[in-house]
């Protein structure tokens, strides 16, 4: 990626690369907001290999979410690009409520009918004690708007959640919709999307980008077939 965008609106990022964090200490259970679990080893080094790539990029700011996991990923981009690591607590994952630090054999039904309803455009549905798509964008979206205009003209690395960052994708970018939660793919930990103005909205120079290092620290162990992926 080379940041190729145009001249950002007044008031507004030339570019931001929204990432989801990396690997966390117990990647196949649920965490949502309401579990603070911090990076693994693994998700160390995964953040550790991106840090000079991310620097590679020239970016202006650096800012994450306030959740443990986030923060952790942040931190070594900001160290490596020589700026401060700023949050936006607004950014945290998706509350879920009782399936907090639940397995997927546990979850996954819930997740799967959320995802259905979602799909099928009741995006104000939600389990007891979640967050529907609705609440998340209507969340999610001011935040990232507000870091946008905080860095007018600038180059921000955004570190937020998985569910988090298909919610902004399908919010922000012109050509998609909820409709698409299952069609834009897979969020692994890491993954990069590179977004640009585009008038009102925004579109994605790149989109899931998994950066060469951390794919190379990834090939170094098995993947876990159980692993939560929005």
């Amino acid at each position: 990626m080379t940041g190729d965008e145009s001249p950002a609106p007044a008031g507004c990022a030339a570019v931001v690369w929204v990432v989801r964090h990396a690997e966390t200490a117990a990647p196949t259970l649920f965490h949502g907001a309401e579990s603070d679990v911090e990076l693994g080893e693994h998700g160390r080094r995964q953040a550790a290999a991106a840090a000079p790539w991310f620097a590679e990029l020239r970016p202006t700011a650096v800012v994450s979410s306030a959740m443990a996991r986030a923060r952790d990923t942040a931190a070594p981009i900001a160290a490596a690009c020589g700026m401060p690591h700023a949050v936006e607590p607004r950014l945290h994952e998706r509350r879920v409520g009782p399936l907090s630090r639940k397995p997927r054999a546990e979850a996954d039904h819930v997740w799967d009918e959320t995802i259905r309803r979602w799909l099928a455009g009741d995006t104000a549905y939600a389990y007891p004690g979640m967050e529907s798509f609705d609440e998340l964008r209507d969340r999610v979206v001011p935040a990232f708007a507000d870091v946008a205009a905080a860095h007018a003209g600038g180059r921000v690395v955004l570190v937020c959640h998985g569910v988090v960052k298909k919610v902004l994708l399908l919010s922000l970018l012109r050509d998609k919709t909820p409709a698409e939660w299952v069609s834009i793919g897979k969020i692994p930990n890491l993954a990069v999307s590179e977004l640009v103005p585009d008038r009102e909205k925004w579109k994605a120079n790149r989109l899931l980008v998994v950066p060469p290092p951390v794919q190379a620290v990834n090939a170094a162990v098995a993947h876990d077939p159980l692993k939560t992926e929005a």
